[in-house]
Formats: structure tokens, sequence, C-alpha cells
């Protein structure tokens, strides 16, 4: 379990300091920024990169919603639940710290520009209403689930659930970074919130319950109507027994 936890910890740093610090130092950096399209294939690599290293020793979660979707889809056992979660909080937290220390050497830092935190209505990129990114956070959240689902069922090709899954991130931020800055994931939101503080605590609710809602629902839909066969029992080991087994994600 040490190790599972530890492999959660680190893999939740990555996405958050690689996902959040593109945003922070490199998105509109003058001139050169690398904007949407670059932080929204930050974040995929993050997870592209974390599953394939970390993957073989806890799963590769690196967000609450995706255990909590594996746990209602029947792939991941309950007595580990909390554990994962609270491992992958402390883990974007400190990657948040991390970032912060870097991001504030740099004259002219202001927190108050956001940090990449999540947000809605007047905090949205676009300018987007909080039933929108209600929406947003809800649906992508169930696709995202979905493609993890599939791509590591025990029929699904061995070897490149790692891919569809960083793909799929990267998608969804795409399409939904002008929305809510992409969450998808109550670590992701929770850490960059801590530091802001004032709206982004305010807000974080929605970053929870919008995930965790859209996980379960997916979770429930695969295992009762895309499952098909019974899938095997989780194993751990070798990456290809992870895949099969549905807890690599």
């Amino acid at each position: 379990m040490l190790a599972k936890l530890t492999a959660e910890f680190i893999g939740t740093f990555w996405l958050v300091l690689g996902g959040c610090g593109s945003a922070v130092l490199a998105a509109a950096f003058p001139e050169l920024g690398i904007g949407f399209a670059g932080v929204s294939l930050a974040f995929g690599l993050t997870v592209l990169t974390g599953v394939y290293a970390l993957g073989p020793i806890s799963g590769g979660h690196f967000n609450p919603a995706v255990s909590v979707g594996l746990w209602a889809g029947g792939r991941f056992p309950t007595a580990y639940l909390a554990p994962y979660i609270a491992a992958q909080l402390a883990g974007g937290i400190v990657a948040a710290a991390v970032l912060y220390v870097i991001a504030s050497g740099r004259a002219g830092f202001d927190l108050a520009a956001g940090f990449a935190a999540n947000g809605y209505g007047e905090h949205s990129p676009g300018g987007y209403s909080m039933s929108a990114a209600l929406v947003s956070e809800l649906v992508m959240t169930f696709m995202f689930l979905i493609v993890i689902l599939g791509a590591t069922h025990k029929r699904a090709p061995v070897g490149f659930a790692g891919i569809a899954i960083g793909l799929a991130l990267t998608l969804i931020h795409l399409i939904t970074i002008p929305v809510t800055n992409t969450s998808v994931n109550p670590a992701r939101s929770t850490a960059p919130a801590l530091f802001v503080g004032d709206w982004a605590l305010a807000q974080l609710w929605l970053f929870w319950l919008a995930p965790l809602v859209g996980a379960a629902i997916a979770g429930l839909v695969y295992k009762a109507v895309l499952e098909g066969e019974k899938a095997e029992p989780p194993v751990t080991g070798r990456v290809s027994e992870e895949e099969s087994s549905g807890s690599f994600a």
C-alpha cells in the first residue's frame, strides 16, 4: 500500500506541476506563449507519462474522480478509495507549493491573476455561467471515465491505454479551458484554490461535485451496459495485467 500511495502522490504531483505549471508559467509568456493548445497538451502529457511510469504500481489514477469512477464500475476496492484520494490531494498541494515558489520568483507575480484555479461566472476564462460549468465538468468527466474504462477493458489492445487516456484529457482541455480552466479532477482544483483562497475556495464545491458525480455515473453505466463479459478481478504487477483489470487508469 505504501508503494501505491507514493505512486499516486508522485503522479498527481506531476499532473498538477506539469499542467498548472504550463498554464501559470508558459501559457501567455511574452510572444512565445503556448496558449490553450499548449496547456491542453501539457495536461495530456503528464497523464500519459505518469500512467506508463507509475500505472504498474498504483493503477495511475492521479485523480479522485478516476478512483471513484473505477470504484463505481467495480474495478477498484472500497478500502483503497479514501487512502488514494488523500495521497492524490497531498501530491497536488505539494505541486502547487512548488509552483508557487517558482512563479513568485518573477517580478510582478500576483496570485490574483488566478494561479490556474478553476472558476465560473466572472472567474471563467470565457465568462461562462455556473450551470454551464456544472454541465461541462460533469459531462467531460463522464466521457473521461468512459475512455478509461474502455481503454483498460480486458479485451482492449494491451499497452495502449495510456495513450488513449492522455489524448482524451488533452481533448477535454481543448474543449473546456474557456469554460472553467478545466478541472475533471478535484485534486487538481483543490491545490491552486488553497493558494488563491477567496473566490477559488468559494467555487471549489462545483469542481468536486461535478467530476465525482460524472465519474460515478460513468462507472455505473459502463458496468451495467458496456462491460459485457464480467471483468477479471483487479491484479497488480505487469502493465498488461493492470490494463486487463481496468485498474491501470
